[in-house]
């Protein structure tokens, strides 16, 4: 509605114009060209950009699902518009958009990561579960991947030997890692737990 609304405004403008050499029908065409230049997926993805980067996330969110709606690189825009529905705090969406992509895209192991820890933040470990398992398969040494696995896996309380493994598989990867200490104090509980049932 408001590209119409500015086309309408682009040609109103064309037939008022005085002067210029133009006639008023070249005036119009050029203003829509420029229009048009304003609406390609790339210019798009730039002005989504511009709106997260003031924090407004509502209107990036538009501005890319509008440039996926005009062909904009999927594995480009995907993470962006999931950036700024988590910083709104919609992680639903969040989900629906990077759901979307992955079953058009399943091999894309970044996304299903993305998607494996939207699901852990709404308590939907069983799908949070599977993404990250498929991740920790295909990439192996990635030691993020195996801590957000042991995370859900510990969170779950179901398979605390398995999380006891990913947590170990993580310091193996990353000793020094962000999350070691956390990870050692998980494993003796996890140690702790299997000794008093």
């Amino acid at each position: 509605m408001a590209a119409r609304l500015s086309l309408v405004y682009a040609l109103a403008c064309g037939a008022l114009a005085c002067g210029g050499g133009n006639s008023p029908a070249q005036d119009a065409k050029q203003k829509l060209a420029i229009l048009d230049k304003s609406s390609q997926p790339s210019k798009l993805v730039e002005q989504g950009k511009a709106y997260s980067a003031v924090g407004d996330t509502t209107r990036a969110e538009q501005y890319f699902s509008m440039a996926l709606q005009r062909g904009a690189d999927e594995s480009v825009v995907v993470p962006l518009i999931v950036k700024v529905c988590v910083r709104d705090g919609r992680y639903e969406l969040a989900i629906d958009y990077a759901g979307r992509y992955t079953q058009k895209h399943p091999s894309d192991v970044r996304v299903r990561y993305l998607l494996g820890t939207l699901y852990a933040a709404v308590g939907d470990r069983a799908r949070a579960r599977q993404e990250l398992e498929y991740v920790v398969g295909a990439k192996p040494n990635d030691p993020e991947a195996h801590w957000a696995l042991a995370k859900v896996l510990h969170d779950e309380g179901k398979d605390l030997v398995l999380a006891d493994g990913q947590f170990r598989e993580y310091l193996r990867l990353a000793p020094t890692g962000s999350h070691a200490d956390e990870a050692r104090a998980s494993i003796t509980t996890t140690q702790e737990n299997k000794a008093n049932p």
